[in-house]
């Protein structure tokens, strides 16, 4: 049973009324907190209601305040959301034991996660990373994937225990200022991703009707397709969930039967996968790693990750059950991010035998232009005819396929490259709508959110379609791998410090161990996109004094930003001695407060209200 709790304010005509939350502190002070939306929580322990808007939690173990800020607004005016409508029941959740039933109902939010570890920009660097080192560094995919699921755990553990996704959590922990800043640099992630599948799109469009819809066409048809693609949840959550299922097989079953075709050597997949080494490594295949970790973890797929677990009905005041959710949301999305494995595995091995051969020579742009030739390929002019290495992209490496392994290859690759775009753009809308939401408290219905990203993604995306060659376009990938890493720090700091702290999560929060390894992931990681992004800085933009002076000042800025984070991240974790650092809440408040003090401003009207009772219950303590 799901209890609403609302509480009205009387007050003039035209103010809006409050809605409260509270819970009684160890120290018996009432301590109430404020949303600007429907406070929905499990019915509380029989024998202890709520009175007066008040919902008081259970002082048994199992049913602790775990509750606190959980929420889910079932008033379509106000948000229109992938989870909004139904929430999924979990069958025989008084039952400790394992059950396949179980994991079959939280079975769905991991694989939406996952298909951001399979969008088009993933691919190309797939395949560009099997084109350079052949199989030497597929064990730098591996891991970066296992990091990922790492991240992706604190992200769905934190949705699970607070009942709030990443954004939410961060509006009401960050001063506004930071905020701010938080939310467009998750937008820009947003926007540099959404890039990235409109060109995926494109050339799978322009590789499927070979040729006879140019690339500027297909770009404006991935207008009309979101919008017709986001009108799948109206089918139901399950339905929805099934839909992005598919899309999944069809990109295993698209790489798998590339994978067949080409035959790459196992024992060598399995060697780059189990020895963490790379002999005769140039500088080249070390960027190419340093861009494989860059373009596997996705910045705003933390965010997504932490509201798409809400879809699940939890009841956060019994500690069993929350417990239970994390650890089949765990299973869940280790299997799914298995999945993904294996199918950025199928690129990478594709194009590591594909361009390498048996011989281990690297084939040039006249070998397979000749082979183009010979198999009358009519993509065959997109290949210069000179003795350099072959340098593929998504687009080039679907060609290559086409020629070498015969044009049913071609074609089945641009449908795995369809599928990744239309999955990662649904997604990518999702997480857009999810970022907004909870930042700005702002609500668009997903048309408008679609409209509003799209529009700023194709304009440059279709100027360069229109007016440039095929190669201008595939390069501008490069481009957008080191924009997302340089936005990485800006969800996973974030996201470790919110799970460290010990008022959101209680009892759940990270431990000494996962405080250590996710400080060493976010250093490593912070450290690896940082060089990336640097060499891809000094050799890409022109030698001017004006660019280096623009490009120190904007580094200078964003380390003092990643430095603030950091500050904010070691106090979650309980270094008191940083405590200066930390953000000017209201009184009473603060990082190690329990987290539902923290004030969310709805009118001022209520807020006056909110005070008045804080002060009547001082007061009833003093003459108590």
């Amino acid at each position: 049973m799901v209890k609403i709790l609302e509480e009205n304010r009387a007050g003039s005509a035209g103010e809006s009324s409050g809605l409260y939350h509270s819970s009684e502190t160890g120290d018996n002070n009432v301590v109430v907190a404020r949303s600007s939306r429907p406070f929905v929580s499990p019915s509380p322990p029989e024998g202890d209601g709520g009175s007066s808007g008040y919902l008081k939690g259970s002082e048994s173990p199992d049913q602790q305040d775990y509750n606190n800020s959980g929420y889910t607004n079932n008033n379509d005016d106000q948000q229109d959301t992938y989870f909004t409508d139904e929430i999924i029941h979990i069958p025989d959740q008084d039952s400790p034991a394992f059950s396949f039933r179980k994991l079959w109902a939280f079975t769905g939010p991991g694989f939406l996660m996952s298909i951001a570890y399979l969008d088009p920009g993933n691919i190309e660097s797939d395949l560009q990373s099997g084109s350079a080192a052949q199989y030497k560094i597929l064990w730098v995919l591996m891991w970066a994937t296992i990091l990922g699921l790492l991240m992706q755990r604190l992200a769905a553990r934190l949705g699970v225990v607070s009942g709030m996704h990443l954004a939410e959590v961060c509006n009401r922990k960050y001063p506004v200022v930071p905020r701010v800043i938080l939310w467009i640099m998750v937008e820009i992630a947003i926007i540099g991703s959404d890039m990235q599948e409109v060109i995926g799109t494109a050339i799978a469009f322009y590789l499927l009707s070979n040729k006879a819809i140019p690339l500027w066409g297909g770009v404006l048809i991935t207008i009309v397709d979101t919008f017709t693609f986001l009108f799948l949840d109206k089918y139901g959550l399950r339905k929805l969930e099934a839909f992005f299922a598919i899309l999944i097989a069809t990109m295993a079953l698209s790489f798998g039967y590339e994978y067949i075709k080409v035959a790459p050597d196992q024992g060598e997949v399995l060697k780059g996968m189990l020895i963490p080494w790379c002999s005769g490594c140039d500088r080249k295949v070390l960027l190419q790693a340093v861009g494989v970790v860059g373009a596997v973890i996705m910045p705003h797929n933390l965010y997504l990750h932490s509201a798409l677990v809400k879809s699940r009905e939890i009841d956060r005041t019994k500690k069993v059950q929350v417990k239970e959710a994390n650890r089949y949301f765990f299973i869940e999305a280790s299997i799914a991010l298995f999945v993904s494995f294996l199918i950025n595995l199928f690129v990478v091995a594709v194009f590591a035998h594909g361009m390498w051969g048996d011989h281990n020579t690297k084939r040039t742009n006249q070998d397979i232009l000749e082979e183009c030739l010979i198999n009358n390929n009519t993509h065959a002019s997109v290949f210069p005819n000179n003795t350099k290495e072959f340098q593929p992209d998504i687009y080039k490496g679907g060609v290559f396929l086409g020629c070498e392994y015969g044009e049913a290859a071609m074609y089945i690759w641009a449908i795995g490259i369809l599928a990744a775009g239309q999955s990662s753009t649904m997604t990518g809308t999702y997480a857009g709508q999810f970022v907004m939401e909870g930042f700005l408290d702002l609500r668009w219905s997903r048309w408008k959110r679609v409209l509003l990203t799209r529009t700023v993604a194709i304009l440059p995306t279709f100027l360069v379609a229109k007016f440039q060659d095929i190669e201008d376009l595939s390069g501008m990938n490069d481009m957008l791998n080191a924009l997302m890493s340089l936005q990485l720090p800006f969800a996973v700091l974030p996201v470790i410090s919110m799970t460290s702290s010990r008022n959101i999560m209680g009892d759940f929060r990270n431990g000494t161990v996962t405080k250590i390894v996710s400080v060493c992931v976010a250093a490593i990681i912070i450290g690896i996109n940082i060089y990336f992004v640097g060499y891809y800085v000094t050799t890409a933009f022109p030698p001017y004094w004006f660019v280096y002076f623009g490009v120190i000042v904007f580094g200078v800025l964003y380390l003092t930003f990643i430095t603030y984070l950091l500050l904010h991240m070691f106090v979650s974790m309980g270094f008191t001695g940083l405590s200066r650092f930390e953000h000017e809440l209201p009184e009473g408040d603060s990082l190690h407060a329990p987290f539902q003090s923290k004030s969310i401003p709805v009118t001022p009207l209520a807020e006056i209200a909110a005070d008045l009772e804080l002060e009547l219950d001082k007061l009833k303590q003093k003459a108590g």
